[in-house]
């Protein structure tokens, strides 16, 4: 029997050891894919032609949607920013999904609402009774829906996409700050290719600890708290990174909720956002690639590595474990959901590489982690495991992933310069190491949690975040700075 265990115990490793170099190989090609496009976009932005986008009268206009639930302490200043964007035609649509708190009365005092008898029509479908609209009374092209909550995200974003008279749409957390040229840049592929473009996202970055002046960040910094700080990479690696590899393959999947540019015509045409799953922003672009590619239709998602919304990331262990339990019930959702592409020739690279990488890395992949963490310690405990393939699991398994993260970091330091203090790069690599140890198991668990959700159809609402607003200081220790 114990020879038995032996055997098991010692092919389950390197079982766990080859999946580690599949996976990190896989992210390092992605990498590289990421950092040579970016490289590219940065050589030809003197010629992108923003400039000309903002002053030609053909630039489609955007309806940007803002679903807000309890938003207090930073609606304002997000508004406020979206309202100072730099773009010639765009109105800011704030959905107010029944919050408890005094989202709409800050709104109301600073811009002047007064309630109108607009008719929003019911073109995509929608739970919660909208009870309100109201317009700034000052002119600025700005609408705030005030309606009752059902708890999902996706219902205030459907409220908006049918109260939207732009023909194109951008989804944007309400805790979000963009970059003063955010829409120009995102909009971009829409222009260079009007055809085919059905949908750009942008880059997320945490805001956590930076300083914002009139809704602008005008000096990034590193958050205070180790936990943010490791969140900083992790976003470093899934957009900017991550993703644009993913759309340079044409295989992009998930455009976040946080910032993304989409067709509005064709959003309908699909339905609108699903309001029974809580990824809906990865179902919406599933659902994309399947109607596209079911009616033979040439289409491009594309990613634009460039315009930043900057977004207040979870400070507490419990809030952060809330959202990455929703997350991974969310992408079961969409993987369940969208089932018979996975593997399924039809849908080309998105149903053979795309979806298979979700459900093996992505869903499962911190089942396989945990489960083979636990192994090799055992393993370790009761002498079945040599030291040679500790050596090699510590290299794969913890040395890939630090390397990987530290490449983020190089490629965003060397491409975009955004962190100008010392002392904020050697943070980051100091998160880089110390995500493994601690972290990277507490957000397996955090996540397998979220897959058990989905097995038992348990319904996730919006759920608590608690906000500390933005950093408004200015001063900037001039010794530190580089």
């Amino acid at each position: 029997m114990t020879s038995l265990v032996r055997q098991w115990l010692v092919g389950f490793d390197w079982f766990v050891l080859a999946y580690f170099v599949v996976l990190n190989s896989l992210y390092l090609l992605l990498v590289t894919i990421a950092a040579l496009d970016v490289a590219r976009t940065l050589r030809r932005l003197a010629f992108a032609g923003h400039d000309d986008l903002f002053a030609n009268p053909f630039t489609p206009g955007i309806s940007v949607l803002v679903p807000a639930y309890n938003e207090e302490p930073v609606i304002v200043e997000s508004v406020h920013a979206l309202l100072n964007l730099r773009y010639p035609e765009f109105e800011v649509i704030v959905i107010d999904d029944g919050s408890t708190d005094s989202t709409f009365d800050r709104l109301a005092a600073v811009y002047d609402l007064v309630e109108t008898d607009r008719v929003i029509p019911p073109v995509a479908p929608t739970l919660g009774q909208v009870l309100s609209v109201h317009a700034a009374r000052n002119g600025e092209p700005l609408v705030v829906i005030r309606k009752q909550n059902a708890g999902r995200r996706s219902d205030p974003l459907n409220v908006g996409l049918n109260a939207a008279r732009h023909p194109l749409v951008c989804m944007v957390d309400a805790d979000s700050i963009l970059d003063h040229d955010a829409l120009l840049r995102v909009v971009k592929p829409f222009v260079d290719d009007p055809d085919r473009v059905v949908a750009t996202g942008g880059v997320i970055r945490a805001v956590n600890g930076s300083v914002v002046e009139h809704g602008r960040v005008i000096e990034p910094r590193m958050p205070s708290g180790w936990l943010p700080r490791i969140q900083v990479l992790e976003y470093l690696r899934s957009f900017l990174l991550g993703r644009t590899g993913w759309s340079r393959l044409g295989g992009l999947l998930i455009i976040s909720g946080a910032f993304g540019l989409f067709r509005r015509d064709l959003v309908l045409e699909i339905g609108g956002l699903d309001i029974n799953c809580i990824g809906e922003d990865a179902e919406l672009v599933a659902r994309l690639h399947r109607h596209l590619r079911d009616q033979r239709r040439p289409y491009r998602i594309a990613f634009v590595a460039e315009p930043v919304s900057w977004t207040e990331v979870p400070p507490t262990y419990s809030t952060l474990a809330r959202q990455r339990r929703r997350w991974s019930l969310g992408l079961a959702q969409v993987l369940r959901k969208h089932r018979t592409m996975i593997a399924n020739p039809r849908y080309g690279r998105i149903g053979l590489f795309v979806l298979p990488y979700y459900l093996l890395f992505e869903l499962l992949g911190p089942v396989v982690e945990l489960f083979g963490v636990a192994a090799v310690l055992i393993g370790f405990a009761f002498g079945m495991l040599n030291v040679h393939f500790a050596i090699l699991f510590a290299l794969f398994a913890v040395g890939y992933g630090v390397f990987l993260s530290i490449a983020a970091v190089t490629v965003e330091e060397f491409s975009f310069h955004r962190y100008h203090r010392w002392e904020d790069l050697g943070i980051a690599v100091a998160a880089a190491v110390l995500e493994n140890f601690g972290y990277r198991q507490l957000h397996a668990v955090w996540r397998i949690r979220g897959l058990i959700d989905s097995t038992r159809r348990r319904h996730v609402g919006w759920g608590t975040m608690t906000r500390g607003g933005f950093t408004t200081a200015v001063a900037s220790d001039p010794v530190s700075s580089r």
